[in-house]
């Protein structure tokens, strides 16, 4: 008995749009008596114009985007306020061309690609993206179907994957107001590999040396078939710290000492892994997450008691200390990170420093003949 036309049109931001309420004659409604809301709120009557006893249009200038995406709601009602009839307003844009377009794959298994809408971000209106693909030098394309919805989006292609096979990958955007696609992504699957974090990270103390800690971990398993060199990164932060300091590359070794650490303090530490030519790929692969936070502490510094003279003692382990600090300064920028010959000089010096320490002010007396000489061994 009663619409509106045109129904649920698609318009670009900016827009204008006329719209008119025609009303059955048989309901005895003159076009006079009717009014118009958008999205329940009532739009000025200096907006409406009476075509025809039984028509009533209305005119919306410079159309702003749709504040959902199941549309805005363009209603007619009769002077009682019951609806007659009602249409969709949908406002936004065409889609621009989606950028970002990345891509890794987990252990070979599998290939995930991200994008992001193009321009400004969304379009305001519903837009459909395609991720498609296909094998270098073949004329067959496929399209990816497991999505995930969220920023940035992504799609999971789980068949039709080979190794040692380029692959051209790219995504299409289209609605009811245009169409765009993206630049196209050539890669092979061996070259964007990422992993599984180590695991068996554990974190020990060395000994009583109160500024280092010991960190191990084992290579992720899923790789263990597989033909590569893995390298690794360590960061850690103190307990009560948000900072992370990272170690950039510890090499394919499975352990490393970090050093230079707080005395009595508990740090927390990660280990991720980046697979290195797998199967002979010359790329470097994707870091992987990092590894559950790992937790220990450094021991706690001890004063030693009864010394006869505290200041003296004081001085000489402040020497210890600043000839320590010098020589790991020295064997840091001459040994490659986490080393393990450095790590067994600094053992020997600072082994060699202590047992010096305690006997520097030890007092040996020796007799000739019917004297006695006091000395101080070093």
């Amino acid at each position: 008995m009663a619409s509106i036309y045109p129904q649920d049109p698609v318009l670009r931001m900016g827009s204008n749009l006329t719209a008119s309420c025609w009303v059955h004659p048989e309901l005895g409604v003159h076009a006079s008596s009717l009014f118009w809301t958008l999205n329940g709120q009532p739009l000025a009557s200096s907006l409406y114009r009476v075509l025809s006893p039984n028509n009533l249009s209305v005119t919306l200038v410079g159309l702003n985007a749709s504040s959902q995406k199941s549309g805005d709601n363009l209603v007619c009602h009769n002077h009682k306020g019951h609806i007659l009839a009602g249409s969709c307003l949908y406002v936004g844009m065409p889609p621009q061309k989606p950028m970002a377009l990345t891509c890794w794959s987990r252990n070979t298994k599998d290939l995930t690609c991200s994008w992001a809408p193009g321009g400004r971000g969304e379009t305001n209106i519903s837009t459909h993206y395609t991720l498609k693909y296909k094998r270098r030098w073949y004329d067959e394309e496929k399209k990816c179907e497991d999505y995930s919805v969220g920023q940035p989006y992504s799609c999971r292609i789980t068949r039709d994957l080979y190794l040692f096979t380029p692959y051209e990958i790219w995504v299409e955007a289209s609605n009811q107001l245009g169409w765009e696609v993206s630049d196209v992504l050539t890669l092979d699957i061996l070259d964007v590999v990422t992993t599984d974090p180590p695991s068996g990270v554990t974190v020990s103390r060395v000994g009583q040396l109160e500024d280092q800690l010991s960190v191990r971990w084992e290579a992720p398993p899923a790789l263990k078939d597989f033909l590569f060199q893995a390298k690794y990164q360590i960061r850690y932060r103190l307990e009560d710290s948000q900072d992370w300091k990272v170690i950039e590359d510890v090499g394919n070794q499975t352990s490393c000492r970090l050093a230079g650490l707080r005395p009595g303090t508990v740090y927390f530490v990660q280990v991720r892994c980046n697979p290195v030519g797998i199967y002979g790929s010359r790329k470097a692969g994707i870091w992987s997450e990092w590894s559950h936070p790992t937790a220990a502490s450094t021991p706690q510094t001890v004063i030693l008691s009864g010394s006869c003279d505290s200041k003296s003692s004081a001085d000489s382990n402040s020497t210890l200390r600043r000839e320590l600090k010098q020589f790991f300064g020295w064997v840091r920028k001459h040994a490659y990170g986490c080393s393990s010959m450095s790590m067994k000089m600094y053992d020997q010096w600072r082994g060699l420093m202590q047992k010096s320490h305690k006997t520097r002010n030890q007092v040996g007396k020796h007799r000739y003949g019917n004297a006695t000489t006091t000395t101080t061994l070093v």
